[in-house]
C-alpha cells in the first residue's frame, strides 16, 4: 500500500512538472513570437503558424497563416512594439489555450502614435516533430 502511495505521489508531481515546463514553454513562444512579429522574422512565424491558422483581428477581419504573413510583409500589418502584460497558459496535454493582454504599437496614423491594447486568446497545438504551433488568434480591443 505504501508503495501504491509513493508512486501515486511520484506520478501526481511529475504530471505537475510536466504542466509547468509546457506552461512556461508555451509563454516563452507567444514572447518570442510577438518579437518575430516586430522585428520581421518570417522564418520564425512561418514556424510558430500551423498551416491552418486562423487569425482574427480586433476589427473582425480574418487572414490565414499565408495572407497574415504577407500583410507583414507587404507592410499593411507594422508592429513597432508589442508590450506583453498579461499571460495565462491553461496546459490541456497536446493543447494548451493562452489568454493575454498586450499593447501593440503600430505604424503611426497621420503622424500620430497609434496604440492598440488588446486582450486575446491563442490555442496552441502540439504538432509531432514540429512541436507547438499556434492555430488560432482572436483579439478585443480595448478601450484606450
Amino acid at each position: 500500500m505504501k508503495k501504491i502511495l509513493i508512486l501515486a505521489l511520484s506520478l501526481i508531481i511529475g504530471q505537475t512538472a510536466l504542466a509547468q515546463n509546457t506552461k512556461a514553454d508555451v509563454e516563452a513562444l507567444e514572447r518570442k513570437r510577438f518579437a518575430a512579429q516586430v522585428s520581421k522574422d518570417y522564418d520564425f512565424l512561418e514556424k510558430i503558424f500551423a498551416d491552418d491558422l486562423i487569425y482574427t483581428h480586433s476589427n473582425g477581419k480574418q487572414d490565414t497563416k499565408q495572407t497574415y504573413i504577407q500583410s507583414i510583409k507587404d507592410g499593411k500589418s507594422v508592429y513597432n512594439k508589442i508590450d506583453v502584460e498579461e499571460v495565462n497558459v491553461r496546459d490541456y496535454g497536446k493543447t494548451a489555450v493562452v489568454n493575454g493582454k498586450v499593447k501593440i504599437e503600430m505604424a503611426p496614423i497621420d503622424g500620430k502614435p497609434n496604440i492598440v491594447p488588446l486582450r486575446y486568446v491563442v490555442v496552441y497545438m502540439k504538432n509531432g516533430k514540429k512541436g507547438w504551433q499556434l492555430n488560432t488568434w482572436q483579439s478585443l480591443k480595448l478601450a484606450n
